[in-house]
C-alpha cells in the first residue's frame, strides 16, 4: 500500500538533448528495506538518483516522502538531505587532512565557535552506535577505506536521514571491509532507515538486499523479492533478453610452444614486486590472480615500464630489449590499459574523439599531430565497432558511462596495434552486458593472433578468459595454473597456499 512506503516516486521523466533518459519511472521504497537499483550503464540509475537528490529537475512526475503530506520539489542536494535524503558515492567526498568528528559535523554551524568537546563527544556516541572502529580525533586518511565509507554513512544518518542512498560503495573493498559494511546496513534496516544500494556485483545484492528495482533504457522492467528472482533471470532483465552470452564464450587452450613474443626472467620493480619469471605466447590470454594487493597490478606495471624496473632480462620475439618507461613498451607493441580508468586512463574534459587517439599520438610526437578528419575517421570507426554510446565523437569522455569510458580507452589501445595488450581489471565497475562484451572482444583478439594478459578482482572472468594463471600472494609469484586446472577453487587454493590445487 501506498502508505507504507518512505519514498514513492511518480511516472518520473527526465529527457536531455537527445536522449531520453527516463521515461515514466516508478520507484517505491519502504521503511527498513534495502533496494537494489540494478541497470546496465546507461538505463538510467544515476539520472534517477540525481533527480531525487536535486542534481536534476525532472520534467515530469511527483515525489512523496514520508512525513510531508504533498509532492515534494527537490531543488538541491542540500534541499534533499534537509528532507532526510542522503547519498554516500563511490568517491568518498570528505576531507582526508581533518579528523572523523570533522568530518562528521563539517558545514553545520559557525567553524569559528565549536565546542569540540561536544563535537567530539557526539561523534563517539554516533561511531559507538553504529559499532564503527574509528575515533573521533583519528585524522581521515588514517582510516581504511572500509571506515572512511562508515563515516560517511554515520555523517548521513546524523542528519536525521530517512533514504539512504548507498552509490556503489563495494568497489575498493575487500571482503573483510564489505562485510563491515553490510553489518552497518542491517543495523542501520533495523532503525527503519531506507536504503537504496547501487551495485553491479551480482553476489552482494543477493546476500544484503530485501527488493530488486531493474531499469533499462530509462525505463522500469519491474521490481521484484531478491528470493524471487533468481540471478540468471535479473542478468536477463537487465540486458533484455535471454543471457546466452556467456555460454558463446569459448576460450582457447595453453599455447606453450614455440617462441614467446614477450619473455622476461627475474622481472622486479620498486613497487615491491620479487623478481619473477613469465612468457607470453601470440594469440593467448594469460592473468596474474591473487587478492587485492597481492602484486597483480604492480607486476603488469612492470612490464609496461610503469614503475621502475629495478632487474631483470626481458625479450620481445627472442630479441632482448630494455623496457624502463611506457614509450619503450609502446613502440615494442605492448599496450596497458591500466586498473583506475579515471586517474591513469581517461582525461575527463577532452572528447571521445582525442582520448581515443591520444596513444596513437603520443607514439608519432606532439610535434606530428593527427590532422582532424583522420582523427575523426579513427574515432567513428572504434566507435562503431566497439559499439561505444556517445552523442557524437566531441562528447567530453567524462559524461559516459563507466562502461563507455572503458570502451574507449581500449579503442585507444587497438588503434595502435599492440601486439600484446594488458588489460587490468577492464571490467571493473561496469554493467553485466559490457563485461560479456569485453571478454568476448579479449577472445576474438586473441584468436587473431594478439597476446593479451587480463586481470580481474572476479575469479569467476577469469576462469572464462584465461588459458594460463601466474598466482600472487604478497607481491610473490606462488604458483600457475594452465588448461583444466584452471577452477575457481584451484585459484582460491593456489593463493592460499593449501592442498587441494590441480585437481582436473
Amino acid at each position: 500500500m501506498e502508505n507504507d512506503f518512505i519514498l514513492s516516486m511518480r511516472n518520473i521523466s527526465k529527457e536531455f538533448p537527445g536522449v531520453k533518459a527516463l521515461t515514466n519511472v516508478d520507484f517505491t521504497l519502504r521503511k527498513g528495506e534495502i533496494c537494489a537499483l540494478m541497470g546496465e550503464n546507461g538505463a538510467g540509475k544515476s539520472t534517477l538518483i540525481k533527480v531525487l537528490t536535486g542534481v536534476y529537475h525532472r520534467d515530469s512526475g511527483q515525489i512523496n516522502i514520508e512525513g510531508i503530506n504533498r509532492p515534494i520539489t527537490i531543488k538541491s542536494p542540500h534541499e534533499a538531505q534537509n528532507m532526510g535524503i542522503s547519498t554516500v558515492y563511490q568517491e568518498i567526498t570528505l576531507c582526508p587532512n581533518i579528523t572523523v568528528a570533522e568530518n562528521m559535523f563539517i558545514g553545520r554551524g559557525n567553524y569559528n565557535f565549536v565546542n569540540w568537546r561536544v563535537m567530539e563527544k557526539k561523534a563517539k556516541e554516533l561511531l559507538d552506535s553504529l559499532g564503527i572502529p574509528a575515533k573521533p580525533k583519528q585524522q581521515l586518511s588514517n582510516c581504511s577505506l572500509a571506515v572512511q565509507q562508515m563515516v560517511a554513512i554515520a555523517r548521513a544518518v546524523d542528519m536525521e536521514c530517512k533514504v539512504l542512498i548507498l552509490d556503489e560503495p563495494t568497489s575498493s573493498l575487500d571482503e573483510q571491509e564489505v562485510a563491515k559494511l553490510f553489518s552497518l546496513m542491517r543495523d542501520l534496516k533495523a532503525r527503519g532507515v531506507g536504503i537504496i544500494f547501487v551495485t553491479h556485483f551480482l553476489e552482494q545484492v543477493y546476500k544484503i538486499c530485501d527488493t530488486i528495482t531493474v531499469l533499462r533504457s530509462g525505463e522500469l522492467v519491474g521490481n521484484y523479492t531478491t528470493k524471487d528472482l533468481p540471478p540468471v533471470e535479473l542478468i536477463a532483465k537487465m540486458m533484455g533478453k535471454a543471457l546466452n552470452d556467456l555460454s558463446e564464450l569459448h576460450k582457447k587452450d595453453s599455447k606453450e610452444s614455440g617462441l614467446p613474443f614477450y619473455a622476461a626472467a627475474g622481472l622486479a620493480s620498486a613497487a615491491g614486486v620479487k623478481p619473477y619469471d613469465i612468457k607470453v605466447y601470440k594469440g593467448e590470454v594469460n592473468g596474474f590472480a591473487g587478492l587485492l594487493g597481492s602484486g597483480r597490478s604492480e607486476s603488469v606495471r612492470a612490464i609496461f615500464g610503469a614503475d621502475k624496473v629495478t632487474g631483470g632480462k626481458v625479450s620481445i620475439n627472442g630479441k632482448s630489449v630494455s623496457i624502463t618507461k611506457p614509450i619503450n613498451a609502446m613502440k615494442q607493441g605492448i599496450g596497458y590499459l591500466s586498473e583506475d580508468r579515471k586517474i591513469d586512463g581517461i582525461i575527463g574534459d577532452l572528447s571521445v574523439r582525442d582520448n581515443i587517439i591520444l596513444a596513437l599520438q603520443v607514439m608519432k610526437g606532439f610535434f606530428r599531430p593527427i590532422p582532424k578528419s583522420e582523427a575523426e575517421a579513427f574515432a567513428d570507426e572504434y566507435i562503431k565497432l566497439l559499439g561505444i554510446k556517445t552523442a557524437s565523437t566531441n562528447t567530453p569522455i567524462g559524461s559516459l558511462s563507466g562502461g563507455n569510458q572503458q570502451k574507449v580507452i581500449l579503442a585507444r589501445w587497438l588503434l595502435t596495434h599492440p601486439e600484446y595488450l594488458i588489460l587490468d581489471e577492464p571490467t571493473r565497475g561496469i554493467d553485466v552486458g559490457t563485461k560479456v562484451d569485453i571478454q568476448k572482444l579479449v577472445l576474438k583478439l586473441a584468436e587473431e593472433g594478439m597476446s593479451i594478459t587480463f586481470i580481474s578482482s572476479e575469479i569467476e572472468e577469469m576462469v572464462r578468459t584465461c588459458s594460463r594463471l601466474i598466482v600472487m600472494r604478497d607481491r610473490n609469484v606462488v604458483g600457475g595454473l594452465a588448461g583444466k586446472q584452471i577452477t575457481q577453487d584451484n585459484i582460491m587454493h593456489t593463493i592460499a597456499g593449501t592442498e587441494g590445487a590441480y585437481n582436473e
